[in-house]
């Protein structure tokens, strides 16, 4: 299947969207933790002020303890110098907040009883995290189908995606409507990495070693020399400042090739096919700088693999009834901007082997 249809004689289908528009506050969020038994004897605002430094500095925890958002075995708890005993689950209730503007039409590529793919527009999350927990492809994937399901439709379905694409990224994401399906299609995408880490053959053909075949587009800075670059550089995780981890050139073994559909000497850039056997986050970004041709528009990867990282956070005050929170002021890897197109994606039908 592909996110651009091929042009014909015969009149184009008509488009099939759905979503439904954003509320303009989401429900807020609520984190938990078990306190260890090396936590016993901390206080409340200890825990918090040091556990969770990265969320809010300590008059922000201080805070939020007094607002009534920390809750103890499910008991709110205002007293900040409250002693912890282990085993206890603490709650943290992130009081709700707008989220940034993103679309919310979903294009429907194809779709069965067992299985549905979509176009998913940049900028758009697929699943909850960070500053989105609402506005997600998951969120509208769920409003969608329990609309259906109330609707009478011939099979209930509770649709989920079963891989990821950056929230810059758009193009074809496929969902599961049923568990088996789920199942089958998560192994269908863990398969690939699974054999380049067993250094099987770099170049094997769908349906001969593997049920699924994925192809993206993406605008890079400057001329690749080669027609065809086979990229195997490792990638991995790393600390990154205020979010839980980033992405790097070294690790886990990776594998892209990358094809050259065109050349703009005079705008200095190259439109590229790649085709993804493994799928590390950010695998494309990533090999790509690495090269030496990072994509336009990408504000985290430049030339060599290397993100821009620094220590360097600030405090946003748009949340400062909630405490503030802080964000780094380097580019973070959820940023949009780059030029990437998830537009080809061939499978074995994961019911009907076909």
């Amino acid at each position: 299947m592909s996110s651009s249809a091929e042009m014909s004689d015969a009149p184009p289908p008509a488009t099939v969207t759905f979503g439904e528009p954003w509320p303009e506050f989401n429900n807020g969020l609520t984190y938990h933790d078990q306190v260890r038994t090396s936590d016993s004897g901390m206080t409340l605002i200890e825990f918090y002020s040091s556990k969770h430094k990265n969320s809010a500095p300590l008059q922000g925890w201080l805070q939020r303890i007094e607002n009534g958002q920390i809750t103890i075995d499910g008991i709110v708890v205002t007293d900040t110098k409250k002693v912890l005993r282990p085993g206890s689950v603490l709650g943290y209730h992130r009081l709700p907040w707008k989220e940034s503007s993103v679309p919310y039409l979903l294009e429907v590529l194809y779709e069965d009883d067992h299985l549905i793919a979509l176009n998913k527009p940049s900028r758009l999350q697929v699943l909850p995290g960070g500053l989105f927990q609402q506005r997600t492809v998951l969120s509208q994937l769920q409003w969608h189908a329990r609309k259906e399901n109330s609707s009478g439709a011939r099979h209930e379905s509770h649709p989920v995606p079963v891989h990821r694409l950056g929230r810059g990224t758009s193009g074809i994401l496929l969902c599961a409507k049923t568990k088996l399906a789920k199942t089958r299609l998560a192994s269908y995408f863990a398969e690939g990495t699974a054999d380049i880490g067993g250094n099987r053959s770099t170049k094997p053909e769908l349906g001969e070693k593997r049920n699924i075949l994925k192809k993206y587009r993406a605008l890079v800075s400057g001329i690749l020399d080669e027609d065809e670059v086979v990229i195997k550089q490792p990638i991995g995780t790393l600390q990154y400042p205020g979010v839980a981890k980033g992405f790097f050139h070294t690790s886990k073994p990776a594998l892209s090739i990358v094809n050259v559909l065109e050349r703009d000497v005079q705008g200095n850039s190259t439109l590229v096919q790649v085709e993804i056997k493994s799928g590390r986050p950010h695998q494309i970004r990533i090999h790509l700088s690495f090269i030496g041709h990072p994509l336009i528009g990408d504000p985290l990867y430049v030339t060599g693999g290397q993100p821009k990282c620094f220590d360097s956070e600030s405090l946003d005050e748009s949340f400062a009834h909630d405490g503030g929170y802080r964000r780094p002021v380097n580019p973070v890897p959820g940023d949009c901007g780059y030029h990437l197109h998830a537009h080809q994606l061939a499978l074995i039908h994961p019911m009907t082997n076909k």
